[in-house]
């Protein structure tokens, strides 16, 4: 155990956590956007089990604002993560919701330094880069798990628990979607910090490495074979209507397109719901009208969809082929309402239908319908991942304070495992052809 003495400061962290602790787990958040926001307020409902000592978050009220929630003392306040790599351990744990292609630094710097780790998906924007931090979490022996937080709902557990059971018989053969949503799809992939794959990565990873990784975790086998196709289709410049002009504050077109800003953020101002959620990221959690309009008429949020420079996907199919002989269909696609996830998995007695929440089972022999409702209260799926926020963070927490490794299920193989996956389907989807793992 060591002691940090750091402008006055000091901080105690434990250089052993092989043991149940007698006192909080201490929290470095790297990047206070919503996600490192999320975590930070999660840790807050658990003060015997873990508290926030440190942030790290370039800008500066969005800073100012956390570290005031979080009682958090100045000198372990920082506008930049990479600060955290010059200096001694502040924390037990590290918390890396920074910009993808920042994942790769930030989580092989501070699992060298000791920090255990938790990690937003995606793991990082190359295989290479994926692999380097695989690499230094096993030669730190780093408790390092990655945000996969599907695979931690009750609808995960229950569903889970009825094909271990035999609900269906033997699992044959999977579909599922992500509706990603058109106005999500707008804010975050044409608009947000995901627009362009030489600044973030492709659609694929950086949205639905998740769910590949839930597929497989549902399966329960190794991915054999993969094969994709996609493309940009909708929002691009020739796509754009006639008259539409660069921002949509402008635009004569503002009030019957359907990927307005102007509407989209300013009905989330003033009406709330998640369209406030977007808002909220939009100014930086400034709620105001002037917020909004300064960000309409001069930030990235205020941009034409047809005119964003962005070039990632806005669908996409993937197929895989399972070494135990399941197969899997896959599609994620800008072009729904903001709703859950649809999955249907065939098997030789019967079908499971899921959407997140409800999973119904339809037995042959019978010609029954059985539905199960996984939500804990009563909110749907889309709403915290389907009580998967929690649940991830919870057992992250409960598996290092407790000394109970077990709880991490999204542990670095298997998720290095689903990422390889995601890179062999963008080989596919390139190259036209079906790649062999």
């Amino acid at each position: 155990m060591n002691t940090i003495l750091d402008g006055g400061v000091a901080e105690f962290v434990s250089g052993d956590l092989s043991g149940p602790l007698n006192r909080p787990l201490t929290l470095a958040i790297l990047g206070a956007g919503a996600r490192g926001t999320a975590y930070a307020e999660l840790a807050a409902r658990r003060p015997a089990v873990a508290r926030v000592v440190a942030v790290a978050e370039p800008r500066t009220r969005v800073r100012e604002d956390f570290v005031a929630r979080h009682g958090i003392d100045s000198a372990l306040n920082f506008a930049d993560w990479r600060d955290l790599l010059g200096r001694p351990r502040l924390a037990d744990v590290a918390v890396i919701a920074v910009l993808d292609a920042d994942h790769v630094a930030a989580a092989v710097g501070l699992a060298d330094l000791g920090y255990q780790i938790l990690l937003e998906k995606p793991m990082a924007t190359t295989e290479a880069d994926c692999e380097a931090i695989a690499a230094a979490a096993r030669r730190n022996g780093t408790a390092l798990a990655l945000s996969h937080v599907m695979r931690y709902t009750p609808y995960t557990v229950k569903l889970k628990q009825l094909l271990a059971e035999g609900a269906i018989g033997r699992t044959v053969s999977v579909q599922h979607l992500e509706p990603i949503g058109y106005y999500h799809f707008a804010h975050s992939f044409v608009r947000g910090n995901w627009h362009r794959e030489d600044e973030s990565a492709p659609l694929l990873l950086a949205k639905s490495c998740h769910d590949l990784d839930w597929i497989a975790y549902v399966v329960g086998d190794r991915v054999r074979r993969v094969s994709s196709f996609g493309s940009l289709t909708h929002f691009r410049p020739e796509a754009a209507p006639t008259g539409a002009t660069e921002r949509c504050l402008t635009c004569p077109l503002q009030d019957t397109c359907a990927y307005s800003a102007t509407r989209l953020y300013r009905t989330g101002l003033r009406e709330g719901g998640t369209k406030q959620y977007f808002a909220r990221i939009m100014t930086a959690g400034a709620l105001t009208e002037d917020a909004v309009t300064a960000e309409l008429a001069e930030g990235r949020y205020g941009r034409c969809v047809y005119h964003a420079a962005n070039d990632v996907v806005d669908h996409q199919v993937v197929n895989l082929e399972f070494a135990n002989e399941v197969t899997a269909s896959f599609t994620l696609t800008a072009f729904t309402p903001l709703e859950n996830r649809h999955t249907k998995i065939f098997g030789t007695r019967g079908q499971l239908t899921g959407d997140g929440r409800h999973i119904e089972i339809y037995d042959f022999h019978t010609e029954t319908r059985t539905v199960h409702d996984t939500s804990l209260d009563g909110s749907s799926a889309a709403e915290g991942h389907a009580g998967g926020d929690a649940a991830m963070f919870n057992a992250f927490l409960d598996a290092l304070h407790g000394a109970r490794p077990e709880l991490i299920v999204s542990g670095i193989e298997a998720s290095l495992a689903s990422h390889r996956v995601v890179f062999a389907a963008e080989r596919a989807r390139r190259s036209g052809t079906v790649v062999t793992l």
